[in-house]
């Protein structure tokens, strides 16, 4: 059981002191009061300091200049600026300062997450528990970015189906061990079949996901978590039916399937050869669960919008 805590305090990115706040500065120089829950090469996730137990946030990366942490350090995301052209003479190098040393890990964010346009009331703006239908594109918004215009949306429907067919006998591991962004799994998947002269038949969870169309996939385990805890109003510390009638009338008013609240649901990040991770939607922990691949568990597909 303790080891069960553990993961699930990894996957969710808590911090022991809950007293101080991190300051995250945009590149447009506005502010935000926050606790930082995780930094992806992709995404900064975080809740408001005011609102701890609130719903989590995303912002892209691109969008922040800097985040000064409680403990008063400093990490700076601003891109490099391009350079100038070469000069005949050599330069001296000059010693880079904390403000202006390039984040040269930080991948280029996904576009689902990218900065608000300059006229951003041109946007839609969602909440949690919204139906979204655009472009032929339906689902039930479970994450969104701090304005509000991208996120996550939920499919209408799901479905009981194995992680992998892979028989206890031949057990494996296929690297699929993102826990924050579902499509990298399905891109590590997608090269494993590639490699092995395989089959999305042998992935039936991720095969039914990608089977929905483009950008569609199956939730990696610190997104499921998300979606578990704004299923339940944006905290697991009480019970918010309001919250949860407004998420299941969306999917039954448009012919979906409510959440099911007592099954765990399958993620995409693998565990071991033998298991991959799972999380339901109750209240009660333990919240994630490793759950043999071979075995039938329910799955939803997520879509980023």
């Amino acid at each position: 059981m303790n080891r069960k805590f553990l993961l699930l305090a990894v996957a969710l990115g808590l911090t022991v002191s809950l007293s101080a706040q991190d300051l995250i500065v945009k590149t447009d120089a506005t502010q935000v009061e926050a606790r930082v829950l995780e930094i992806s090469p992709e995404q900064i996730r975080y809740k408001r300091f005011s609102n701890p137990d609130g719903p989590t946030y995303v912002l892209p990366v691109s969008a922040v200049d800097y985040i000064r942490y409680a403990n008063g350090e400093m990490e700076t995301f601003r891109t490099a600026q391009p350079s100038q052209p070469a000069s005949s003479q050599p330069v001296p190098a000059q010693p880079a300062t904390q403000a202006d040393r390039p984040a040269e890990t930080v991948a280029a964010p996904a576009p689902v997450y990218s900065s608000a346009p300059s006229t951003p009331n041109a946007l839609q703006r969602y909440d949690i528990g919204d139906f979204y239908d655009v472009d032929g594109v339906q689902g039930v918004v479970c994450l969104l970015n701090e304005d509000r215009t991208h996120g996550l949306i939920l499919s209408l429907d799901e479905i009981y189906l194995h992680w992998s067919e892979f028989a206890k006998t031949d057990l494996r591991t296929v690297g699929a061990d993102d826990v924050a962004d579902g499509q990298s799994n399905m891109e590590k998947v997608a090269a494993y079949i590639a490699a092995n002269n395989g089959s999305w038949d042998d992935f039936p969870a991720f095969k039914w996901c990608r089977d929905k169309g483009e950008g569609w996939y199956l939730p990696a385990i610190n997104e499921l978590l998300t979606i578990g805890h704004n299923y339940n109003g944006g905290s697991r510390a009480k019970f918010d039916r309001q919250a949860r009638n407004r998420f299941n009338g969306a999917l039954k008013e448009h012919g979906g399937d409510r959440m099911d609240r007592l099954v765990y649901y399958f993620s995409s990040t693998e565990k071991d050869e033998k298991s991959a991770c799972t999380s339901h939607m109750d209240l009660e922990p333990p919240f994630v669960v490793e759950i043999p691949k071979y075995q039938n568990f329910l799955v939803r597909a997520v879509r980023k919008f």
